[in-house]
């Protein structure tokens, strides 16, 4: 048995061949094209690397950041040249075989689920905490679908407005459209978003960390705060048995430890929260994701 797994991100393509135990026993790297028809052939060039690699047309999966709208099959994608046009269907069209399209935050969750910090749990949900915010459930080693596809967008639910109000936060529209996105305040460049309203300065989201227990303690502070409060709804709508988190932000020494007392101190009354815990997947946890959904639609 193989699978292959395809991470289309904004700079660059990787396709990765899975094994039968789950192990990659190859992988191959291009850069992301800038124009659509190109973007479309070099993954589906990917896909034929990927074939050759395995020896055999192995089930495939594509892990990309956005979404695909289930009533028309056209995608919305801030960091590809893909929006508004049927990408996963032109994929298959230049592969000239049938394809596994999975939003890569999904991808991960399912891959942590299955493989890596959520195995033995039912329910895990992941957070991705990067340039933008996502994220997905997966329940009994399954991705959580709903009927919108839209599940796990979790960087487009609203801001707290008394936590926006206590530290004097700029509201921003979103690139979603919407004004107050929880993403505009703690994805990384929200997190410099919040520097510059409190301290004045343009601070990369690095520096701050590094600064964290000195003058930029309130700057953290109010980034903790921010994000425990949407992992709080989070708890209290899903119940997770555990959150793993990914994303840049996520491997900041210590984050870990300060998203969960923030979080405890944000949960309801004495309640305890679900354990939070590091992504273990690291590079290989989307694309792995994205071949294991292309591997268990086949079978």
């Amino acid at each position: 048995m193989t699978a292959t797994g395809i991470d289309v991100g904004g700079t660059k393509i990787e396709a990765q061949v899975f094994d039968a135990d789950w192990q990659v026993i190859a992988r191959n790297r291009v850069a992301t094209p800038p124009e659509y028809t190109a973007l479309v052939k070099a993954v589906a060039d990917q896909i034929t690397w990927a074939d050759g690699a395995a020896g055999v047309a192995a089930p495939v999966g594509i892990g990309a950041a956005g979404l695909i709208n289930p009533q028309t099959g056209l995608a919305l994608t801030a960091n590809l040249a893909a929006s508004g046009l049927p990408f996963p269907g032109d994929i298959a069209k230049a592969a000239g075989r049938a394809i596994t399209y999975v939003n890569d935050c999904r991808a991960m969750a399912l891959s942590e689920a299955v493989f890596g910090a959520g195995k033995g749990h039912r329910t895990v949900m992941s957070l991705i905490m990067g340039t933008g915010i996502g994220g997905g459930i997966a329940i009994n080693g399954e991705i959580l679908h709903g009927p919108t596809l839209t599940g796990g967008e979790f960087g487009h639910t609203a801001a707290s407005a008394h936590l926006v109000a206590q530290y004097d936060l700029p509201l921003v529209r979103c690139g979603c459209g919407q004004i107050g996105c929880i993403e505009t305040y703690i994805a990384g460049p929200g997190l410099s978003r919040i520097a510059k309203a409190m301290v004045g300065r343009d601070i990369a989201p690095p520096d701050i960390a590094a600064q964290r227990g000195d003058e930029l303690a309130p700057v953290w502070q109010a980034w903790c705060d921010l994000v425990a409060c949407l992992l709080r709804t989070l708890i209290l709508t899903v119940d997770p048995d555990i959150i793993v988190l990914g994303g840049g932000l996520s491997r900041i020494d210590g984050v870990i430890d300060d998203l969960a007392a923030a979080t405890q101190r944000a949960q309801i009354g004495d309640f305890s929260i679900p354990l939070i815990v590091l992504a273990q997947g690291g590079d290989t946890s989307g694309a792995r994701g994205a071949a294991y959904a292309a591997w268990i639609g086949r079978t």
